[in-house]
């Protein structure tokens, strides 16, 4: 088994910051700031992959289907916060992407020892989220060998739904259970095997790729505005009525007032402004153009 494991890249020695203990404060952060600034290289690398892996998610979630991140550990916890911000950022329902980590929520806080080597709590998993042939599950391990992932990858594929996986080792062993696999290979970690640095921030961008050009692909925004976000808090209220002001160019009262009459709905109070047709036959509009904004007001400019 240690043999499997110490061969991969992410558990290599660094030779770069091998005297890392011996170094200043500033000269430890310099070298984790110049091994962090190859990461976006290796997820250019595996643009093709992701690519793809959108295309995929993309069509399954127009086609009803629903989207489920898969991992453990510090994968398991970039798993969930994607999915988690999915919400509030584009308007979707709780349950359209979801995130599942190794050991349940506890394991979001506190490290649940032995989870990740249990293939058949990761399959069991893939029938407690109904997993069907709509869906996609993407399966997130930096080895690319964690047996909870593998066997959730294993029984998703039996059930017929799409699989994907993101590692950052080449030719891992979850590689023969998926449909599409990108490898961000990061290479070894400034503190050994530490796989919450490096591959954690590939890991990062790579989900923020594929749910965000998703949600682009599915009319979840207005040239680069979030214009269906959900204004939940304060915060987002504020951000919902700068949204307004920038796709209308009208002031914030005006945004105040058509946000509160289309019932704090970005997208249906912008497209009342612009077109003058009222909540009812904004919401109808936008329902006819798939939920895409700017073909909503293409529309009532042929009317």
């Amino acid at each position: 088994m240690g043999d499997c494991y110490s061969g991969m890249e992410t558990e290599k020695l660094n030779p770069l910051t091998q005297n890392i203990d011996l170094c200043s404060v500033q000269e430890i952060v310099t070298m984790i700031n110049r091994e962090d600034a190859k990461v976006a290289d290796a997820v250019k690398e595996a643009i093709p992959q992701i690519s793809e892996a959108v295309e995929r998610i993309y069509k399954a979630l127009k086609g009803g289907g629903h989207l489920l991140y898969m991992g453990a550990g510090t994968s398991g916890r970039l798993g969930v916060l994607d999915a988690s911000e999915c919400m509030p950022t584009f308007g979707v329902e709780k349950d359209l992407v979801q995130g599942c980590i190794a050991g349940g929520d506890v394991a979001l806080r506190f490290p649940i020892e032995g989870c990740e080597d249990d293939a058949e709590l990761g399959k069991k998993q893939i029938e407690i989220f109904e997993i069907g042939e709509k869906d996609v599950v993407v399966g997130i391990s930096a080895s690319g060998r964690a047996p909870f992932v593998i066997g959730a990858m294993e029984r998703a594929r039996e059930v017929g739904a799409q699989t994907v996986a993101v590692v950052n080792n080449p030719e891992s062993k979850i590689k023969e259970y998926v449909d599409v696999c990108i490898e961000a290979v990061t290479g070894p970690e400034v503190i050994s095997g530490s796989t919450r640095m490096k591959a954690g921030t590939a890991q990062k961008m790579i989900l923020n790729m594929l749910s965000t050009a998703t949600m682009i692909k599915l009319g979840k925004v207005y040239g680069n505005l979030m214009v269906d976000l959900k204004a939940s808090n304060k915060k987002l209220e504020d951000r919902a009525e700068r949204i307004f002001c920038k796709a209308t160019g009208k002031s914030r009262e005006v945004a105040n007032r058509y946000l509160k009459d289309s019932g704090m709905n970005s997208k249906v109070a912008i497209l009342m402004c612009l077109s003058d047709l009222n909540r009812k036959e904004a919401e109808d509009m936008l329902e006819q153009s798939d939920g895409f904004l700017r073909v909503a007001l293409g529309k009532t400019k042929e009317v």
